[in-house]
């Protein structure tokens, strides 16, 4: 059991480095509002991250991949990224004052961005595809104790990288200047904006094959 759950979360860990639309997000709310702003963003996405994982132990891969599900995500994702898009250009041209405590609304919104953002094609086709058959299998002719193991760890390792992540970027953001921290912002917006199109043009794409 030990070596399944260091396994699992090395795999959690090293996947969840690869860098994203909710890297980006985190990164952004962090430096503008510090650890618990970045974290609650990657909390919101392993909210996702634990239904799908339950999704697929239950069986519920194949709903999940079928092409008309991933085409309204391919829609709701694009929507989503642009609006949190144009949430980043907005609190670009605020200051950051690291003297305040980050409010607990705030907190609920950093949740809620993470959240939504998670709900894409990319990320069930990434659980799907990836973990997915790594936890069926590990759980085949296995106790539902040994697909917990499995679950937990690469949740651990996703959660080890966020807390890591935002602790540096925390940390260093008061050695950067207010101009720094806006551009971090107007940049994170216009990679958001791109990733909203490039969900709109599959989204359009793949309408093709319906109409």
């Amino acid at each position: 059991m030990i070596t399944v759950f260091i396994t699992y979360f090395l795999l959690g860990l090293v996947i969840s480095i690869t860098p994203g639309a909710m890297t980006v997000q985190m990164v952004n709310q962090a430096l503008r509002k510090g650890f618990l702003s970045g974290w609650f963003v990657g909390l919101g996405g392993m909210t996702i991250d634990l239904t799908l994982i339950v999704l697929v132990y239950f069986g519920f891969s194949h709903f999940l991949a079928h092409p008309m599900v991933e085409l309204i995500m391919w829609l709701i994702g694009s929507i989503f990224l642009l609006i949190i898009g144009i949430d980043s250009l907005k609190e670009s041209k605020n200051k950051v004052d690291f003297s305040k405590a980050t409010p607990k609304k705030s907190l609920a919104k950093a949740f809620t961005s993470g959240f939504l953002m998670a709900v894409s094609p990319g990320n069930i086709v990434f659980w799907i595809g990836i973990f997915g058959p790594l936890i069926i299998s590990s759980i085949n002719g296995a106790n539902q104790a040994h697909f917990a193991v499995v679950a937990l760890g690469i949740l651990l390792g996703i959660l080890v990288h966020d807390i890591g992540l935002m602790s540096i970027v925390h940390f260093s953001r008061r050695f950067l200047n207010q101009t720094v921290l806006r551009w971090s912002a107007i940049v994170a917006a216009i990679i958001l904006f791109g990733l909203s199109a490039y969900f709109g043009y599959e989204f359009i794409h793949q309408l093709k094959t319906y109409v």
